[in-house]
């Protein structure tokens, strides 16, 4: 059986995190001069490096949720490949379902003729997902699993997840009032974009690898890429392996190491679509972990992200204030958020 994957007092303390901002939670959810100190904060940490980590996020998602939800991720990929393909990944319109090592090459390329390029000289992701999203959406059920031989276990996964996604979407929701106020927006400037849920919560599991396989120094377990949507929630366990692009002229990547009371945000492409690339949406990619292997192989790593996106039948064209560009206007066409998605995800698969 997999063991629960997360706990909360154990973090890494090894590689470099410094030029990641620390951003607390508690001001945005008030409504005093720390607030709008940290709104800006957001926005700078989101314009200049693209990452943050978000401290006392247990305020709007409990502990024992998060934990809960990576035992649930544990037992759900422990079960034979079979049950899990039972439930597969059969959309992009979709987008919910498990997806097995090696369907998905996660990459910066936009069509399926450059994904299999990239499949080609770089090797398959060494990782397997499950995504879930909101309930009640026409043509698109969720995949529940079926009660298996984890008992209770099976049976509370269903409710596990929707009560954590709904958790997620309020911080989504809190973190765009947030970003409104930074950009000198109403407050509820984004609640219009983001009153449906139109989410993604993806369970991620990297098995268990021998060293060797990232010998030749091509292979890793996520390719690099940005995500496609507004922001991303990521919940790591303490393996460790992610890594950002440096904001600066030096390039390089940088180790998002996983920090005890934290969660990893990361804004997307839509989000810097839509502030006419004020925002950065910055590359990123898991690999093999700094972490001491045990007899030769590097232990499995789980982790949680939720991808955030503007309600999918909404228009995204650029902010107010953002399209003063050297050119004086948008850099982009406005886009259907829903359509947008689509056509990426269409592309990775």
């Amino acid at each position: 059986m997999a063991p629960a994957a997360f706990t909360e007092d154990e973090s890494l303390s090894t590689g470099d995190h410094a030029t990641l901002p620390l951003i607390p939670l508690e001001p945005l959810l008030e409504d005093s001069l720390a607030t709008r100190d940290t709104a800006q904060k957001l926005l700078s940490a989101f314009r200049n490096e693209g990452f943050l980590y978000l401290s006392d996020y247990s305020k709007a998602i409990p502990t024992g949720l998060v934990k809960d939800v990576f035992a649930q991720s544990a037992h759900f990929f422990d079960r034979p490949l079979k049950e899990k393909e039972a439930l597969e990944w059969d959309s992009a319109r979709s987008n919910r379902g498990y997806t097995r090592q090696g369907r998905e090459k996660t990459s910066q390329a936009l069509t399926r003729q450059d994904v299999a390029r990239v499949r080609e000289s770089a090797g398959e992701d060494i990782k397997e997902s499950f995504e879930i999203g909101r309930e009640n959406e026409d043509g698109c059920p969720n995949h529940w699993p079926s009660l298996g031989d984890d008992g209770l276990k099976a049976s509370s996964f269903q409710t596990t997840m929707m009560r954590f996604f709904d958790c997620c979407k309020t911080l989504h929701r809190i973190l765009m009032r947030g970003l409104a106020i930074g950009m000198g927006l109403d407050e509820t400037f984004f609640d219009g974009f983001v009153r449906n849920g139109d989410n993604t919560l993806r369970l991620l599991h990297y098995p268990e690898v021998p060293c060797s396989v990232f010998k030749d120094g091509n292979r890793v377990r996520a390719g690099e890429h940005t995500d496609y949507g507004s922001l991303t929630l990521l919940f790591q366990d303490k393996s460790g392996g992610l890594q950002v692009e440096r904001p600066t002229e030096a390039g390089g990547w940088l180790d998002v190491v996983p920090i005890s009371g934290t969660i990893v945000v990361n804004a997307g492409d839509l989000l810097a679509r839509w502030s006419n690339d004020l925002i950065r949406s910055t590359k990123h990619r898991v690999i093999e972990p700094a972490a001491e292997p045990i007899a030769d192989s590097h232990p499995a790593r789980y982790s949680v992200a939720y991808f955030c996106n503007p309600d999918f039948d909404r228009t995204i064209e650029a902010l107010p204030k953002t399209s003063e560009t050297s050119q004086g206007s948008s850099r982009y066409a406005s886009v259907n958020s829903g359509e947008y998605l689509v056509q990426r995800l269409t592309a990775t698969y």
